[in-house]
């Protein structure tokens, strides 16, 4: 029963995967496993795309200013 669990688990984090491929996201299987187990656990989706977001826009100013 747990070898089929994580296996559903595996195929699923393999789908959500291609789909963050297909619309480009960036994001690794690491970071999508754990953004689907944060919400799993009852935490909103979109606040963590936001959060997403803006770590990516802090992390490319925080970037862009070492270049300066």
């Amino acid at each position: 029963m747990e070898q089929e669990a994580a296996e559903t688990a595996r195929e699923s984090l393999e789908l959500v995967f291609r789909m963050s491929n297909i619309l480009d996201t960036g994001l690794d299987r690491h970071t999508l496993s754990v953004l689907i187990a944060l919400c799993d656990l009852g935490l909103n989706p979109e606040a963590l795309a936001a959060v997403v977001k803006e770590l990516r826009q802090e992390s490319g100013n925080n970037h862009g200013s070492r270049l300066r």
